[in-house]
């Protein structure tokens, strides 16, 4: 009884042995370059099977073969298919906006966004699908809308363009006028807005300013004590040998108030005694600049001596409202180098 249990048993070990023996060379399922699959789910194969090959879906083979074999040392044969993403068509542009893609094969996405003033309607997304189409279509990009512009009491307004039915698309803008004798009060053109509302609306009302004042040694062309209406000038003037300065004449403006005034700024007198000056492009001993005043603004010039060079030379100086300041180089002369030395001036001498 012990014998024939010993040989069953071994020969339960031969045939198992002979069945692992059977699996030496067989190929196990392959391990695969990305995007390429095939059926099934068996995992051991013999010798001389064969495995077609296929792309994953939304890609598309490129090279050959399209299958391999298991070959008698386990092993699968080689082979260069390879599979590519499919590619969907550019997309058309999108009016008054942008849209945002790096490429248009399978699974790339755009995103479109819409300019300012602009509201998109459709997808704000598309995918590029398996069978080469996007996913959605191009959207649009519609103008905000506003109502019609509001017209400002006692005015009026008029589009830049004609419009239609009782709305205005972004970008329309109008001009607003008053009804004389009103005057506008703000801007005077209105534009629809990026978020559908009008700009700020100006006003219609009368202006008026109230009667000039005068001005310091001036006067002024119209006396009467009266109000003046909006754009209304009025012009000064300036006695003797006073100058104006700033402008001829003063406008009432839209706050009732008159522009800036002008003034009128003094003579100045040279305040040298003996000498010799340069004015208006001659030159004139003092004595002789009869009267002796020069006007605002005005120049006048007068001679120092280079020491060391032993020449003269002019500088200038100008009136300010009755203010003329002498050149710290200037040195009066004696009376008597003046009356009988002339020559030996800055003035006379050779210049610099």
């Amino acid at each position: 009884m012990e014998h024939r249990l010993t040989l069953f048993l071994l020969g339960a070990f031969v045939f198992f042995t002979s069945v692992t023996c059977q699996h030496d060379n067989v190929c196990f399922r392959p391990e695969l370059q990305d995007n390429i699959e095939l059926d099934g789910i068996q995992r051991y194969f013999n010798p001389g099977a064969e495995l077609p090959l296929s792309c994953k879906q939304g890609y598309t083979p490129m090279s050959g073969p399209r299958k391999i074999v298991c070959t008698a040392s386990g092993q699968w044969t080689k082979t260069k298919l390879k599979c590519i993403p499919k590619r969907c068509p550019y997309p058309d542009p999108l009016s008054n906006g942008e849209m945002y893609y790096e490429d248009t094969t399978y699974q790339s996405a755009i995103n479109y966004t819409c300019h300012e003033g602009y509201v998109l309607t459709g997808a704000s997304t598309a995918v590029c699908q398996a069978n080469g189409t996007w996913s959605a279509t191009v959207p649009e990009c519609l103008p905000v809308a506003c109502g019609l512009a509001p017209i400002p009491e006692f005015g009026m307004i008029i589009y830049d363009r004609k419009i239609r039915g009782n709305s205005t698309d972004y970008g329309v803008t109008v001009t607003y006028r008053c009804l004389p004798p009103y005057v506008l009060i703000g801007k005077a053109r209105g534009e629809c807005k990026a978020d559908g509302e009008w700009t700020e609306v100006p006003k219609c009302r009368v202006v008026t300013c109230p009667p000039p004042e005068n001005i310091d040694r001036g006067y002024k062309s119209s006396n009467d004590d009266r109000e003046y209406d909006y754009k209304e000038t009025v012009k000064y003037g300036c006695h003797g040998d006073y100058v104006l300065e700033g402008s001829l004449q003063v406008v009432c403006q839209q706050n009732g108030n008159w522009s800036e005034k002008p003034s009128c700024k003094g003579p100045c007198r040279v305040g040298i005694d003996k000498g010799r000056i340069l004015y208006k492009g001659r030159k004139l001993w003092i004595k002789d600049l009869k009267p002796n005043r020069i006007l605002h603004k005005e120049l006048v010039s007068v001679y120092c001596k280079d020491e060391a060079r032993n020449c003269g030379y002019a500088v200038p100086t100008q009136c300010i409202d009755g203010k003329l300041k002498i050149p710290q180089c200037f040195e009066e002369p004696s009376s008597l180098d003046y009356t009988l030395h002339s020559g030996s001036l800055p003035s006379e001498i050779e210049q610099c």
